[in-house]
């Protein structure tokens, strides 16, 4: 019997990295998983590569900021497995700039993806976890740079901050109807898309970090899926800082320039 075995998940921005970790590690332990990525090729392959390893998990290709779609994808949950338990809202966008030449379009994209998207998805969730009337669990992804400044992440910083406070603002909504929702500060985690802005990423920042690695996304998971679990009942409007202990700290590597240092989550 695994922790989460009955139970349906909705998992944003899962087609690589943190979220699809969260949703093999969601799987491996029983969950039914929808998992949406704005690239349907992406999204597709993460599935197919789940479902060979015996689990149940379909792909929903979409852009996790509009509205519209955010609503459509629980609706497919539900209409796939009957019912919704579980839900991250992953999916965001890193926007570096200067901020004296920062462009609206760039505040608006971060905003819209990591924000608009998040708190959309925790209405869509929460409504149907209210309407089953059998509780809930609702993730959302925040991050070390809404705790302590990075610079030219000023924007991406910001909507990271605001979901601490989304987490806590929700607590008077949803604990009458049993739904927790509670939120995950990572730091620097190796991912593809942190390779890919600063190859040397793992020792550029593991040797800023108090104990002197990067983290993994098995370990951002990790945290994930026990908030998202049982044990985790009797918490909620609570962000979880996993980070090493860098945020204590929090120097920034010598070597690599603003424009290309990899995103600390």
């Amino acid at each position: 019997m695994g922790r989460f075995d009955g139970r349906v998940a909705l998992v944003t921005g899962a087609g690589e990295g943190i979220g699809l970790e969260i949703v093999r590690q969601l799987v491996r332990e029983g969950a039914q998983v929808l998992l949406n990525d704005l690239d349907g090729d992406r999204a597709s392959g993460a599935a197919a590569e789940i479902r060979a390893s015996g689990g149940d998990c379909r792909s929903f290709a979409g852009d996790a900021g509009d509205v519209a779609v955010v609503r459509i994808m629980v609706a497919v949950a539900v209409e796939a497995w009957g019912r919704l338990d579980l839900a991250v809202a992953n999916a965001g966008l890193t926007l570096y700039g200067n901020f004296f030449d920062y462009e609206p379009a760039a505040l608006e994209r971060v905003l819209n993806l990591n924000l608009r998207g998040s708190f959309f998805l925790a209405q869509a969730a929460a409504c149907q976890m209210r309407d089953q009337g059998e509780g809930g669990r609702i993730l959302l992804m925040s991050s070390v740079t809404g705790l302590q400044a990075v610079h030219h992440l000023e924007a991406y910083g910001m909507s990271k901050a605001a979901l601490r406070m989304l987490a806590r603002g929700l607590v008077h909504d949803l604990s009458p109807h049993g739904i927790t929702i509670n939120s995950i500060a990572p730091g620097a985690i190796l991912t593809p898309r942190n390779l890919q802005d600063d190859p040397d990423f793992e020792n550029s920042w593991g040797n800023e970090i108090p104990v002197q690695r990067v983290g993994s996304v098995e370990e951002i998971a990790a945290a994930a899926l026990f908030l998202l679990s049982p044990e985790a009942s009797y918490i909620t409007g609570q962000t979880l800082v996993v980070d090493g202990g860098w945020s204590v700290t929090s120097p920034l590597p010598g070597q690599i320039s603003y424009r290309n240092q990899g995103d600390p989550t």
